[in-house]
């Protein structure tokens, strides 16, 4: 009887500690959130794209002023941003698809939609479901984080740059914009480019007036041509 108390009472710590151990590895999977917070990781969408910020604050104000609104949710804002790149000569190099795939997926910080031939031109030696461009559709944070890039760091770098035409929007208060070379954007390593490649750059608005749109896109920082 004494051996069997003995026995139990060495068999209870092995089981506390096993306790112990198994609530230390709980304990540390429930502490793991925590200590990303405090080492200052910020939560997925917890920080605001600056150009997101400065519409809030200022242009919302601006617009409304300067137009009368008296609902905010009636003040134009950007919708989406799509960007295109047209590429025919791709259908007898495939490579140039891959640079231009490439290229966009690094600027717009999106993987790139290729886009096929809908039907067979034989005059361009075009065949239906031949690749022949990419483009990409932004919104939301990144949609207002590619328009900061665009406006204060891609544009000014244009050779002899006097603003964008304020005269290329399509009665609806969208705006186009055409680029004629990629190597404006700093995401882009100039010796790994085989060939320049024009792109067109969409800016869809819920404004419903072309003044409205360009008051928009004019408070929101676009260097518009005066």
């Amino acid at each position: 009887m004494a051996d069997k108390q003995e026995k139990q009472q060495k068999a209870k710590p092995a089981g506390e500690a096993k306790a112990q151990k198994a609530g230390g590895k709980g304990a540390a999977k429930q502490a793991a959130p925590a200590t990303e917070i405090q080492a200052g990781r910020p939560r997925s969408g917890g920080v605001k794209a600056r150009l997101r910020e400065h519409y809030a604050k200022s242009v919302i104000p601006a617009l409304k002023q300067e137009f009368g609104y008296k609902n905010p949710m009636a003040v134009p804002k950007v919708e989406k941003v799509s960007i295109n790149i047209g590429l025919g000569e791709a259908t007898g190099n495939s490579k140039l698809m891959d640079g231009a795939v490439n290229e966009l997926g690094a600027i717009a910080g999106q993987k790139p939609v290729v886009t096929k031939a809908k039907k067979s031109i034989a005059a361009f030696k075009l065949r239906e479901g031949m690749s022949i461009g990419c483009m990409v559709t932004l919104r939301g944070d990144r949609m207002y984080e590619f328009l900061d890039r665009l406006m204060n760091v891609a544009l000014p770098r244009v050779r002899d740059f006097r603003g964008v035409s304020p005269k290329s929007f399509d009665g609806r208060g969208n705006y186009t914009l055409g680029l004629r070379d990629q190597l404006i954007f700093p995401e882009i390593d100039y010796n790994k480019v085989e060939k320049t490649k024009g792109m067109n750059i969409s800016i869809a608005t819920t404004a419903k007036t072309d003044a409205e749109g360009l008051s928009l896109l004019r408070h929101m920082g676009m260097p518009f041509r005066q």
